[in-house]
Order: structure tokens, then C-alpha cells, then sequence
């Protein structure tokens, strides 16, 4: 009987294994991309853009993990205020919603440059939001997705609503 259940649970774990990583197949691996959209800072508008690179992993049945690093500007700049240069790290975690369809949620480092009236510093803060990613192609995505930055010493947030396209390798 033992070696039934053992054969069972060996038998399910060969045939789980290639679903495994064919459930998450259009989400993982190594990807590179540029992203646009609406950006406001401090009460200002602007339009943003950007470019990102990541890495994800296929982690159990429909879910994906990984890493995630964007550069990036804006053009917020009104009343003495000038942001520019942005640099952010995350960590990404995925549910596969569809075979082509990923929701995603991340957290991670954010470094932007602010100006006031000539005077430059470059604040940090905590960058998290969400989104859903759409495989188009094997190897291409569309994005949409919603990051809010909050920098530190209360200077207040910074919220992003961005579009994006991109390749997986």
C-alpha cells in the first residue's frame, strides 16, 4: 500500500511539474521595457516616461516572483518645483488571472531628484502599487498599472498611472 501511495504522489508530482512552469510560461524569465503615463507630484501634473528591466520566476501553479529596476522622468515642473531623474528597485509578485493575463502587485526603493527654486536634493521613499500585464505575443507585453511613491522626511507622495511595452527574452 505504501508503495501505491508513494507511486501516486511521484506520478502527480511528474506530471504537476510541466504545468507548473507552463502556467506562468508567458511571465517568466528575463524582460526589458518602457512605460509612459500621468504623473502628479505635490499637487502638480505632468506626464512621466521611463524605461524598466526585470527578472521573474515561475514560484508554484500561477504564481510568479521577482525583481524589477526602472529609470525614469517627468515633466513636473511648476512654481519654483523641477522633479526629474527617478530610480526605483522593486520586488514583484504575479498571479497568471488568464494564460495571457498577469496581476501583479510590487514594493520597493525609490530615488527621485527634486529642485526647488535652483536648490537640488535627491529624496527616497517607498514605492508600491499594482497592475495587470497582458501577453500579446510569446515574447511581448502591454502594462497598466498604478504606483504610489511615499518620500521620506513627510514630504508627501507621488502617485503614477503608466502604460507600458516591452519583451521577454
Amino acid at each position: 500500500m505504501k508503495t501505491v501511495i508513494f507511486a501516486a504522489i511521484a506520478a502527480a508530482t511528474a506530471v504537476s511539474a510541466p504545468a507548473f512552469a507552463q502556467d506562468a510560461a508567458p511571465f517568466t524569465g528575463p524582460r526589458a521595457g518602457v512605460t509612459m503615463g500621468y504623473d502628479k507630484i505635490g499637487g502638480e501634473d505632468g506626464f512621466a516616461y521611463g524605461v524598466t528591466a526585470g527578472y521573474d520566476l515561475a514560484l508554484a501553479p500561477r504564481i510568479t516572483g521577482g525583481v524589477e529596476v526602472s529609470l525614469g522622468d517627468t515633466t513636473v515642473d511648476d512654481s519654483g518645483l523641477d522633479v526629474s531623474r527617478d530610480i526605483a528597485a522593486s520586488l514583484r509578485a504575479g498571479y497568471v488571472v488568464t494564460p495571457r493575463v498577469l496581476a501583479f502587485g510590487k514594493v520597493g526603493y525609490a530615488s527621485t531628484r527634486f529642485e526647488f527654486d535652483g536648490d537640488g536634493a535627491g529624496l527616497e521613499g517607498v514605492r508600491y502599487g499594482g497592475g495587470l500585464e497582458f501577453a500579446a505575443t510569446p515574447n511581448t507585453y502591454i502594462s497598466a498599472e498604478y504606483q504610489r511613491t511615499e518620500y521620506e522626511q513627510n514630504v508627501g507622495g507621488r502617485d503614477a498611472a503608466m502604460v507600458g511595452v516591452g519583451y521577454r527574452f
